[in-house]
């Protein structure tokens, strides 16, 4: 699903509420700026039923470069890993 397939799906569910599809984009967008602000602040973010967001630390490791073949040091760094809820995961 691309952001217009979720912005044309939001405006259809609101059914006749006069919801244009400009309005809907800037109601995703801001909430998903409210979800990535959440995650940097306090480092997790949940939504019952659906899953939780959280911040992963990954540790140095090494890898090779696709194009040259050589091994190269890939440092530690932080990520977003997201974890389903059972309701979610039981209704894949």
């Amino acid at each position: 699903m691309t952001k217009k397939d979720l912005i044309n799906a939001v405006v259809k569910s609101c059914n006749g509420d006069n919801v244009s599809k400009r309005l809907a984009g800037e109601i995703i967008d801001n909430t998903f700026c409210i979800i990535s602000k959440a995650i940097k602040k306090e480092r997790r973010f949940s939504y019952p039923k659906f899953g939780t967001y959280t911040i992963r630390k990954r540790k140095a490791r090494k890898g090779i470069n696709p194009r040259t073949g050589q091994e190269m040091k890939i440092k530690a760094h932080k990520t977003v890993g997201f974890k389903p809820a059972p309701t979610l995961k039981s209704s894949l």
